[in-house]
């Protein structure tokens, strides 16, 4: 078993690199003034960093090396840090090693990133609001689910994106645990609506994620979260559920109206149309687009005061 070494986070200007990462994705083989090179984009647990290989004049040389690599492999590494516009990246050329390395010498779990918050705890404080339910057919429902084992213990690591918010181990319980607590807070101040239904709806909303991405050395999209997408997978687990155990129709239109709607102009059908879909909708946004800037500030290496972003234009960052 080769273990990781250090965290990209923190390799610094000039360090010698000796080590492994997952590959994220491949630029191809391109010419140089000296010869040929290709970049990878490489990842562990803590970030993500270029590699630029720059190789000799020999383009068939270069291509099978770039060749043997694959997204989602692990390779092993030897190069230096360097700098190039501001950002560090790792470089190598012919004196230094690249190679994939196989399945069981190393462990998955090294190179993605995990919660950092105790999933044992968020799924306690989780059970602790489905107890809550006081309708028992909503009860039923959420048991059905959560106190599935098999269900649960793929629940609580699964992934809640790729790359946008919580896009890590635990990411999906962090997040759904936030949106329930989010409709919690809104009910104490519009008691009015059923809090009830807006915990089924947060909890629900995107179990299609389930199906939608998969674990490997990455998170990576399934066929069908391609084809179909997190919302009709969710919306189709949550009704052969629903109709199993006899759920009243009027509440089925409700729970499937609520999930239908909750992405928005990103991808639902549908706008919503009672409050407790609203609720949800507007948690899911807030929790989303607050974890993602946070990250982005996180990440913007750079003394500047702000960065431009596509989502949300300048942020600041003092």
């Amino acid at each position: 078993m080769i273990d990781k070494k250090t965290l990209i986070k923190n390799l610094k200007l000039n360090d010698i690199v000796d080590d492994i990462f997952v590959v994220k994705f491949k630029k191809p083989v391109e010419q140089y003034k000296n010869g040929f090179k290709f970049e990878l984009r490489l990842a562990d647990s803590s970030g993500e960093i270029m590699y630029k290989f720059w190789g000799p004049n020999n383009e068939p040389l270069v291509q099978s090396i770039y060749d043997s690599i694959k997204d989602g492999d692990v390779v092993y590494v030897q190069g230096k840090m360097n700098e190039w516009n501001e950002r560090l990246e790792i470089s190598s050329n012919n004196d230094y090693e690249i190679h994939v390395i196989k399945e069981e010498e190393y462990d998955a779990k090294e190179f993605i990133r995990k919660t950092e918050k105790s999933i044992p705890q968020m799924l306690e404080q989780l059970n602790h609001y489905i107890d809550s339910i006081q309708d028992e057919e909503l009860k039923k429902l959420a048991n059905y689910f959560f106190k599935n084992e098999s269900f649960v213990s793929k629940f609580k690591v699964w992934p809640a994106a790729m790359y946008i918010h919580h896009a890590w181990i635990g990411g999906l319980l962090e997040h759904t645990l936030n949106i329930v607590k989010t409709c919690d807070f809104i009910h104490k101040n519009h008691f009015k609506l059923n809090r009830d239904l807006m915990f089924i709806g947060a909890l629900f909303h995107d179990i299609g994620k389930l199906k939608e991405f998969e674990i490997s050395t990455t998170i990576k999209v399934t066929d069908e979260g391609m084809m179909v997408g997190h919302v009709m997978l969710g919306l189709d687990m949550v009704n052969r559920a629903m109709e199993e155990l006899n759920v009243k129709e009027e509440l089925r239109l409700k729970i499937r109206h609520i999930i239908l709607t909750h992405m928005g102009e990103y991808g639902s059908t549908k706008t919503p149309s009672i409050p407790e879909a609203l609720a949800v909708y507007y948690a899911d946004k807030m929790d989303g687009d607050l974890d993602h800037m946070q990250d982005l500030m996180k990440n913007a290496n750079t003394d500047d005061d702000y960065i431009y972003t596509k989502h949300y234009g300048n942020i600041y960052l003092k």
